[in-house]
């Protein structure tokens, strides 16, 4: 397809490649990065630029999820990473649903009840609790608070994660609202395969969705500035270099002379001396990189990996399991056994805290394979190696 430029062909799995043919008309122009896979109604690692609309899958549930990484002045050597993991852990809320342990107050808190969408006031006072209660937190699956070294030796602080539980409440609202229902009401989320919701962006509905990213997205930035601030204070330092930026968006650009609405999936921008953080896994090596202008990176939409890419589902990596009261029970294993991740992070020298099989190393691409599809688009700044990594964990060593 003319409009569709696609990274790495030969390393993404062909139903990722016919999901995103689904995601875009002949007036758009599609991406699908190196690192894709299957996703809600629209591939993760696939950005599109709509001429005149914004598609609610493509940004996704989890808002604004995205990526900040700052560099310290102190150098890995002189840290007690054990003693400032365990700080980390204790100190930052993981998981779905958490509060913060150490609650924060952001002006981004006073936007929410001004969004133009009607919201019931029931609702609202719910959205604006959760809301409250769960910024500065991290989520679950991949998302995570790691320290790195450099070359050099210096320490860095990577986090990862979006707009939580108040990200996800506004995606179904809006989900309702896209069926005929009141935000707030009980609505269908539809299978992987569904097509995806798309809002004409002149339509009352597109802008009062393009308000709430707006504001889902300030909350995401000002989250991931809290945890980072927090970390910076366990470790009694400041930050001499940050990148930060969003990878589960909408941005207003220009390509090819005219203006779109781009979705990005799982995407990170990438023009010309922007800079961003790209994540590998609880083991590998992550970089941080700097787009370049080429005419692949216009082909490209200046859109590039934002992690390795998975290769193993969590079903197949972690098994199945059922609730029984309040109690998880495995009922089906699944191929990896974490006990096996936990004693090579030891044998490594990374201070593991939380995590679960499904987010083992053995679930992802490897991140430089997948670099290598985009190489004169983007290139490496610094290479992180992983010396902590905190993630929301399973009770169950599997």
């Amino acid at each position: 397809m003319k409009n569709l430029k696609i990274f790495g062909e030969e390393i993404i799995e062909s139903s990722s490649i016919e999901q995103i043919k689904n995601c875009f008309g002949e007036e758009d122009l599609a991406v699908l990065t190196a690192d894709a896979h299957f996703g809600y109604g629209h591939p993760i690692g696939g950005a599109v630029a709509f001429r005149n609309h914004i598609s609610l899958s493509g940004v996704g549930f989890d808002i604004a999820c995205g990526n900040k990484a700052v560099r310290t002045p102190l150098k890995v050597d002189d840290v007690d990473i054990a003693k400032t993991m365990d700080e980390i852990w204790k100190r930052i809320g993981f998981g779905t649903g958490t509060p913060n342990p150490e609650p924060v107050a952001h002006p981004v808190l006073d936007e929410i009840p001004e969004l133009e969408v009607t919201i019931p006031e029931t609702v609202m006072n719910k959205l604006q609790k959760k809301a409250a209660a769960q910024l500065g937190t991290v989520g679950s699956g991949n998302h995570f608070v790691d320290l790195f070294r450099d070359e050099e030796g210096f320490l860095w602080i990577g986090i990862h994660f979006g707009s939580r539980g108040f990200g996800h409440n506004l995606t179904m609202g809006f989900i309702a609202l896209s069926q005929g229902k009141e935000f707030g009401e009980k609505a269908s989320e539809g299978s992987m395969n569904s097509a995806p919701i798309l809002f004409d962006v002149h339509s009352t509905l597109g802008q009062d969705y393009i308000q709430a990213l707006d504001v889902a997205g300030k909350y995401a930035y000002a989250g991931r500035d809290a945890v980072v601030d927090k970390v910076l204070e366990i470790l009694g330092t400041t930050s001499n270099f940050e990148v930060h930026n969003h990878h589960n968006f909408a941005w207003k650009e220009h390509h090819f002379g005219d203006d779109y609405w781009v979705v990005r999936k799982g995407c990170t921008p990438a023009f010309p001396g922007q800079t961003g953080f790209i994540d590998a896994n609880m083991f590998d090596d992550s970089v941080i990189i700097e787009g370049v202008d080429s005419e692949t990176s216009k082909q490209g939409l200046y859109s590039t990996v934002h992690g390795a890419g998975r290769v193993m589902s969590r079903r197949q990596a972690a098994g199945k399991f059922k609730w029984k009261g309040r109690r998880k029970i495995q009922v089906q294993r699944g191929e990896i056994n974490y006990k096996n991740t936990r004693l090579e992070a030891v044998e490594r020298g990374i201070e593991l805290r939380g995590g679960g099989a499904d987010e083992s190393p053995q679930c992802y691409k490897k991140l430089d394979d997948v670099l290598k599809f985009h190489e004169g688009t983007i290139r490496v700044l610094h290479t992180l190696s992983p010396v902590g990594v905190a993630m929301a964990g399973d009770s169950l060593d599997i």
